[in-house]
């Protein structure tokens, strides 16, 4: 399929032909939405934890004899009845984080692009770079294809001059080719892709 190329000032410069295996692919939800719950359950961090009876840090002595008190009977302080004592079935640290089968990743990669690309949400502009690295001269090159939406702009390499001048902007999102985020894509409004990346894109998903 054939895309338009956008230069810096928002204009149609030419026409770049993108690979049907990947942006012309049929749109798996199934995919994308395991693809999302999966970077999701990665990034969480299960360090919540509470101290149990066999935590808490008392004499295993026994309060009072088992009889003849009045008391009802106690084994020891460390008793989730007891004030102090431990909690029932609270939280433990635990590791959310599990792996999804490559294909299935790969195919919510391509899914994701093709339903951009359907939904008009994908632009793909010629290669720039902000060599200042402020982020004023980066904002008014985007403002030619956005506002402040939430933006993700896909590139060839790692331009740290590029990333240094985004890292300011909330709502932008700098993602290289080989490691994009399906959440980052799903939740994108504006897709804007380097055009030497989109040709690495059909390479590398294309296979």
């Amino acid at each position: 399929m054939k895309a338009k190329v956008f230069s810096i000032q928002g204009e149609e410069v030419k026409d770049i032909e993108l690979s049907d295996a990947v942006f012309n692919h049929d749109v798996s939800e199934g995919a994308i939405y395991y693809a999302v719950n999966n970077e999701l359950a990665n990034r969480r961090v299960g360090t919540a934890q509470v101290k149990t009876r066999g935590m808490v840090n008392y004499s295993n002595a026994k309060p009072w004899r088992q009889k003849g008190t009045g008391h009802a009977r106690a084994g020891d302080k460390k008793s989730p009845i007891w004030v102090g004592g431990g909690t029932i079935f609270g939280p433990q640290s635990r590791d959310y984080s599990y792996k999804m089968p490559r294909k299935i990743k790969r195919l919510a990669m391509v899914s994701l692009l093709s339903q951009k690309i359907q939904e008009e949400r994908l632009k793909v502009v010629e290669d720039f770079t902000v060599e200042s690295g402020k982020t004023k001269d980066l904002v008014s090159v985007l403002k030619q294809f956005i506002g402040d939406q939430r933006t993700v702009i896909v590139l060839k390499d790692d331009d740290e001059l590029l990333r240094r001048a985004g890292r300011n902007i909330p709502w932008l999102h700098m993602l290289s080719y080989n490691r994009l985020s399906a959440k980052e894509l799903h939740y994108g409004k504006q897709i804007l892709v380097m055009e030497s990346a989109a040709g690495n894109l059909n390479e590398f998903y294309g296979k």
